[in-house]
């Protein structure tokens, strides 16, 4: 035993394991199941903004440096809203080195979350000028994304070149999240230069627009902002992120942003080998469950004609608690 043991780990360090217990290679011969995360892992943790979603349309990202193939109004107020929205609610940072602010956009460096990193690529190759409107619009207020109220959210002095406009509205609010608790705290959504009020019909839109991008296997944040009054928060006023003296209720809804994470080339193939031998993979994420199961079809933790109890209740249009869990070929689990 101790023999196959060693041989097991002398194969295993030609690839690049290192084994220092030879009892731990038994352990891992008898492994059943197997718990891998998302990102970085089954993908690549290239984040690329794909697609955005504002004004009731869905429009495609245009990756191209020179931006010739942008298919959608820069100009218009709903996107000028948003790309403000991602460009300030955004901890990300091009490195300040010569060299790496002199590449394509597409190539810099970044301090910062991918996400993060992919949104302020996205503005910069559309809009130019962030860090000018970073500095411009100063922050004074923030509180970090966490994973109980799974949003951000930031204030910033308000500079749009209207004196007037400025002296009323001397504050600006940003946040972004999760796009299903984003919209939990907005009472109105910006649809073409006009605040709407939030209603079923909007709702409706928005989870048409959510199930799209989510199905292409995208990654999907929300945006929505919030124009302080200088009656209620007069220049000067200190912000508190710790008691929230501020409102993250009857925000404004601007939008959508999807990023795309590529699979790893290798993972398919080792999602199979580990099915082959008869180990079932789980993959964890904090991704929507939509999203996280087109990945997982992506790379064969989902057979293709395989449905979830979630699949198999929308198309027998029925509550998830009458399905039999015994009918799904695939599980799915929030």
């Amino acid at each position: 035993m101790t023999i196959c043991l060693a041989l097991t780990a002398e194969q295993l360090a030609k690839k690049n394991f290192l084994v220092k217990d030879l009892e731990a290679v038994e352990t891992l011969g008898s492994t059943s199941v197997i718990c891998v995360d998302k990102t970085g892992v089954l993908t690549q943790n290239q984040m690329t903004v794909a697609h955005m979603w504002f004004d009731n349309r869905i429009v495609e990202a245009d990756a191209v440096e020179y931006q010739e193939n942008a298919t959608y109004d820069k100009s218009a107020p709903g996107w000028l809203a948003l790309t403000r929205c991602a460009t300030l609610c955004n901890r990300a940072d091009f490195k300040q080195d010569p060299e790496n602010l002199a590449r394509p956009v597409l190539q810099r460096e970044c301090n910062g979350d991918e996400s993060e990193a992919a949104l302020l690529k996205c503005v910069e190759l559309s809009m130019g000028n962030v860090i000018k409107s970073r500095k411009t619009n100063r922050k004074v207020c923030e509180v970090p994304f966490n994973s109980t109220n799974k949003y951000q959210v930031s204030i910033h002095e308000m500079h749009t070149g209207n004196e007037s406009e400025d002296d009323s509205w001397p504050y600006l609010l940003v946040m972004k999240g999760a796009p299903e608790r984003i919209l939990d705290r907005c009472s109105t959504i910006y649809i073409n230069g006009i605040d709407v009020e939030m209603n079923d019909y909007w709702r409706a839109q928005f989870q048409r627009a959510y199930l799209d991008l989510g199905n292409l296997g995208e990654r999907i944040l929300g945006f929505s902002d919030l124009r302080l009054s200088r009656h209620d928060y007069p220049k000067g006023y200190l912000f508190d992120e710790e008691e929230v003296n501020f409102p993250v209720d009857n925000l404004r809804f601007l939008g959508l942003m999807s990023m795309i994470d590529p699979p790893r080339a290798a993972a398919l193939e080792a999602v199979a080998k580990c099915r082959s031998a008869g180990i079932k993979v789980i993959m964890v994420t904090g991704d929507h469950p939509i999203t996280a199961r087109a990945t997982a079809r992506a790379v064969g933790i989902i057979s293709t004609n395989a449905e979830t109890v979630e699949e198999i209740a929308q198309r027998l249009d029925i509550p998830e608690d009458q399905v039999d869990p015994h009918e799904a070929k695939a599980d799915q689990s929030e």
